[in-house]
């Protein structure tokens, strides 16, 4: 506990803390019992929470429905009159003469004492928030023990105008409340940012941000603080929940003390820790008992099952191996390896029965036709029907292996491995699987060398490998990178290097199998642009992604 030996010192608690959307009751809870530990054991004067934690982010249109709205309005009377001794800053929806606002609330001596308005409101990327929202006008600084703290929340801080706002009207600290979802790189994009708003403001600033996974998205916490010259002075972990103080030295510049600094993680390790949190929360806020996987012996779903026992645990899974004609021995072997290294249950069963079933059915319907895709999708739907029957049968979500590349491309059988509740490397391209392969295995061994070095292959056809299909992945994953994440048109692709003929045959395959991800589950972004909420593309559309003569 500290030790306030100087009045004039200040004590913020960041409340880094994972919340349900939608559970209000549980969130209000979650909230007072975090407002009572601050107090207690860490001898908080404010404590904040994170945007819109009272009732989770996004809420989506459940903002639409007035009872939702009258269950926040209950649950801040509530806080307001329990919560004692610290002053809270929570966030929340606020409806006022007809309009709703996206509010920090400074809930103190049994009174809402101060209210913020959010001004500047995301509509990009996966953000959503005029459909929901209005702006608000004006700055809010509020004192807690005579220092003036300043609010904003989490946009507002990426423009100059609600910093320098704060500071004109005589704040000496400035609070960012956030709900930042994760991509690759966000970290730096973050601590660029207030750094640039601290110097242009004058003001040091408590970066407060959401942690947990919510559907696609994953927040990855990180909450920080910079001085006012835009130094980081603390920084919490990524991926993990927790109160974390802030001391500042209060004088004519409100000095933050230096405080523990979680050192920056590498791409492939930040990577992995956001999808491993996104895995856990959706199982466990969903209610399921745990999942099932297909294990093919590739390296898409050794890494799936690897995420998925490290967020869940090896006793919450059980995997199969679906072996066809066309399963190598070796694949088969590696299976029952990754399934022994990472101790789940396993078991095998073979398609042949009942592919050779379909084919017999279908016979004088095929007759006279040659065997093509027709075939092979018929074993990949095989494998989907046995995976639905046991996750039904145990009452375990179905977690699908497919990856960002082949999800781009098509590359993946409706009904059949897209089948699923979840899709946890959906938005992982292949070249970055690899890369989590060989980071997780340097935490320990569980996914076999040979699975990494052996080419990758579908198995659904002799002698198949996905070069077949496929351009090689360091030539495919790089423009991929720049038509779906970059919007660069096909010639500017083409300018920078690559193959024509090439680059228009991948765009045209990913505009024409949009149909087929919008069919695909859900799965953990991570990249700056995924499919689903960043990327909404129409299934019909005569759009031309390159001038047909050519040129």
């Amino acid at each position: 506990m500290k030790d306030k030996t100087n009045s004039s010192d200040l004590r913020i608690v960041m409340a880094q803390l994972d919340f349900l959307v939608g559970a209000v009751d549980a969130n209000a809870g979650k909230i007072l019992d975090a407002c009572a530990r601050a107090r207690d054991e860490l001898a908080a004067d404010v404590i904040v929470f994170p945007e819109l934690a009272l009732t989770g982010y996004p809420p989506e249109d459940l903002l639409l429905r007035p009872h939702f709205i009258e269950q926040v309005e209950a649950a801040v009377a509530y806080l307001a009159a329990e919560i004692s001794g610290v002053a809270a800053v929570v966030g929340y929806p606020l409806r006022e003469d007809g309009e709703l606002f996206n509010v920090a609330a400074v809930l103190q001596d049994g009174a809402v004492a101060a209210v913020y308005r959010k001004q500047h409101l995301p509509n990009y990327g996966v953000f959503d928030e005029k459909r929901y929202f209005s702006a608000g006008l004006t700055p809010c600084v509020v004192r807690v023990r005579d220092v003036p703290l300043g609010l904003t929340i989490c946009e507002d801080i990426w423009v100059d105008g609600p910093a320098c706002q704060a500071a004109e009207a005589g704040a000496a600290i400035l609070i960012n409340i956030n709900a930042s979802p994760f991509h690759a790189g966000k970290r730096d994009d973050r601590e660029q940012m207030l750094g640039l708003r601290a110097r242009n403001s004058g003001l040091p600033v408590v970066y407060i941000n959401l942690v947990g996974g919510q559907d696609e998205l994953v927040f990855d916490g990180g909450s920080f603080v910079v001085d006012r010259t835009g130094a980081v002075t603390q920084h919490a972990p990524a991926c993990v929940a927790g109160l974390f103080p802030v001391d500042f030295n209060v004088d004519e510049h409100s000095v933050p003390v230096a405080g523990d600094c979680a050192p920056a993680q590498p791409e492939a390790a930040a990577v992995y820790a956001a999808l491993v949190l996104g895995v856990r929360d959706y199982i466990n806020k969903n209610g399921f008992s745990g999942a099932v996987l297909g294990l093919s012996g590739g390296i898409d779903s050794a890494l799936t099952l690897a995420i998925a026992v490290d967020a869940i645990g090896a006793d919450r899974l059980s995997v199969v191996s679906m072996p066809s004609r066309y399963t190598a021995d070796m694949s088969i072997e590696d299976a029952r390896l990754e399934a022994e290294l990472l101790g789940v249950e396993y078991h095998e069963i073979s398609i042949e029965a009942p592919f050779g079933s379909f084919l017999d059915v279908l016979s004088d319907t095929f007759q006279g036709t040659q065997a093509d895709t027709t075939e092979e999708n018929i074993q990949a739907r095989c494998r989907g029907i046995i995976l639905m029957a046991l996750s039904n049968k145990q009452g375990r979500i179905l977690l699908t292996t497919g990856n960002k590349s082949e999800m781009s491309v098509g590359y993946a059988t409706l009904y059949g491995d897209m089948a699923g509740g979840y899709a946890p490397i959906k938005d992982v391209p292949k070249l970055l699987v690899y890369r989590l392969a060989n980071y997780r295995n340097s935490l320990g061994r569980v996914i076999p060398q040979r699975v990494i070095d052996r080419p990758p292959s579908a198995e659904l056809a002799p002698d198949q490998v996905d070069a077949d299909s496929l351009p090689p992945y360091e030539i495919l994953d790089p423009i991929l990178e720049r038509y779906i994440e970059q919007d660069q048109a096909v010639d500017e692709i083409i300018a920078a290097g690559f193959d024509a003929a090439t680059v228009k045959r991948i765009a045209d395959l990913v505009d024409r199998n949009e149909y087929k991800r919008r069919q695909a589950p859900p799965g953990v972004r991570i990249t700056r642009r995924a499919f689903g909420r960043d990327r909404r593309y129409p299934i019909t559309s005569g759009y031309q992604n390159f001038q047909k003569d050519g040129t």
